[in-house]
């Protein structure tokens, strides 16, 4: 299997070995999603459970309770999830969709409401040897009122966990509130704070690639990289969901959370193990490590802005305004800025991380610079001498490309060329890649914390990103606007040319 593609051509000289075998299977579980007819579970939670199914993962004794306000029987939605996953499964077989479906029920609850509970406790009561998850995908306002629920009820015994959504609160003392009123019901080993962006396949394999290969670990410090780029860029709007965003912005949204998270994995220490708590012990000390943006000197790194109405795939589309159906708003759907981290092994490299909608590309990716040689011995003729750059892709073609100095081959002298040694890993392996929710739901029930974040993360993380909003508010600026289906206002541009570097857009 051809892995390497250089001037086009293919290279057959690396070769991916798949060596196919059983899935584990899941022990038995109930999995309650609460805010079971929204577009989360709709359109990821409930795909994600069939593909398991269909691969033998789970069992047909596991049992799936959607719960929201809906007032809709086990029939009305299991036709909600049928038509879910006719239209977002590529391959539907008749009979597996059937069996799936058996697994489903439905209860219509009102977290604030005492109605209906008792009839969900008995639910519940009738596979008391079952592993509970209760996965909260709604407004993180009644999280507090769901887990309050639960614990009246005695459902959260040791074989229970609860999953959180994000965003957990929109500052440091919200979160610190929702987190405390958790706590009181499940505790910290039961709490699972999801952060898809974690289970994608190209995260995963950070610890592989930095840690089972002996290549790039001792390169992996302030002596050998220049610097470092997280871009999360987005092509749709806000669209239904302009509401919300215009309380969270692109800070909260995305940074706080996702971009933070892959950094973390990028630049934490080698763990002494794979054991959850040695990961995240390491995850923690990153965020504890960055140097704070707070009004000294956020003007300086950090830029946001605002769509306006322009094009985006080949259509025209509204500005953020329109969408909002308002004729102002400070709330940014673009953001840059400069990250650093204050230990031995980052000291001096920048990491550039970049958000937002309307952008010209959907793509994420993490962009690692090496620094340029320190002597040429080729003639200036030969071609420009480009640093080595590592690229790896979250979306939409999960994989991984290195940029490397070769000669163009054939006679008329020495010539350069800066080409990429690409691997896609769908091409690779020769599977489609699980979606992220896959390996997260199931690692939940395992009681494998690995890839969530734990309490101390998500308030060292509002540790950082706090001053930054605060900053913004006491500036009293408003974001500056960018034309939909560019990649941004101009000053994100000279965020990062001010420093002799430029945003890598290869892949857009």
């Amino acid at each position: 299997m051809s892995l390497v593609r250089s001037l086009g051509i293919p290279i057959d000289s690396i070769e991916a070995t798949v060596v196919s075998a059983p899935l584990p299977l899941i022990e038995p579980f109930d999995l309650v999603i609460f805010g079971g007819t929204g577009d989360l579970a709709v359109r990821k939670l409930l795909p994600a459970l069939y593909h398991r199914f269909v691969d033998g993962q789970i069992q047909a004794k596991s049992r799936i309770v959607g719960v929201a306000r809906e007032g809709l029987d086990d029939a009305g939605y299991r036709e909600q999830v049928r038509a879910a996953i006719e239209k977002g499964v590529a391959h539907v077989a008749p009979a597996q969709l059937e069996a799936f479906l058996a697994m489903i029920a439905y209860r219509s609850l009102d977290a604030r409401k005492p109605d209906g509970w008792d009839d969900f406790a008995r639910l519940m009561g009738e596979k008391p040897d079952h592993i509970r998850v209760f996965y909260l995908s709604t407004s993180p306002e009644i999280f507090t009122d769901i887990c309050q629920r639960l614990g009246s009820l005695g459902l959260n015994g040791e074989g229970s966990r609860v999953v959180l959504e994000k965003p957990i609160g929109r500052d440091l003392a919200s979160a610190n509130a929702i987190n405390d009123a958790v706590a009181e019901v499940f505790t910290e080993s039961q709490t699972y704070r999801i952060d898809h962006y974690l289970g994608k396949e190209t995260v995963q394999n950070l610890l592989a690639l930095r840690f089972g290969n002996a290549l790039f670990e001792p390169l992996w410090n302030a002596q050998h990289i220049d610097h470092v780029q997280i871009t999360v860029a987005e092509t749709v709007g806000v669209g239904h969901r302009a509401g919300y965003y215009d309380r969270a912005g692109a800070l909260r949204d995305m940074v706080q959370n996702h971009i933070l998270q892959l950094l973390c994995m990028l630049a934490m220490e080698p763990p002494s193990s794979l054991a959850p708590d040695a990961v995240r012990d390491e995850k923690l000390k990153v965020l504890r490590s960055l140097r704070p943006i707070d009004g000294a000197n956020a003007a300086q790194l950090t830029v946001r802005g605002q769509y306006r109405a322009g094009a985006a795939e080949g259509q025209g589309v509204p500005g953020y305004l329109d969408e909002l159906g308002s004729d102002q708003s400070r709330t940014e759907t673009f953001v840059a800025l400069k990250a650093e981290i204050g230990n031995w092994r980052w000291a001096g490299v920048p990491f550039y991380l970049r958000t937002g909608k309307r952008l010209p590309s959907r793509v994420s990716e993490i962009v690692v610079t090496f620094r340029a040689l320190p002597h040429s011995i080729f003639d200036p003729t030969s071609g420009p001498l480009l640093p080595n750059r590592l690229t790896l892709r979250l979306q939409p073609d999960e994989g991984v490309k290195l940029w490397l100095t070769i000669k163009h081959p054939g006679p008329g002298g020495l010539r350069l060329r800066h080409v990429p040694l690409d691997m896609s890993f769908a091409t690779a392996f020769g599977v489609q890649q699980p979606d992220a929710y896959e390996r997260l739901i199931l690692d939940v029930v395992r009681g494998n914390p690995t890839l969530f974040m734990r309490r101390d993360e998500v308030e060292a993380a509002w540790n950082w990103a706090g001053p930054i909003l605060d900053a913004w508010e006491a500036g009293g600026d408003t974001p500056k606007p960018y034309t939909a289906g560019t990649w941004g206002p101009s000053a994100a541009v000279a965020l990062i040319e001010r420093d002799g570097r430029t945003w890598a857009e290869e892949s857009a």
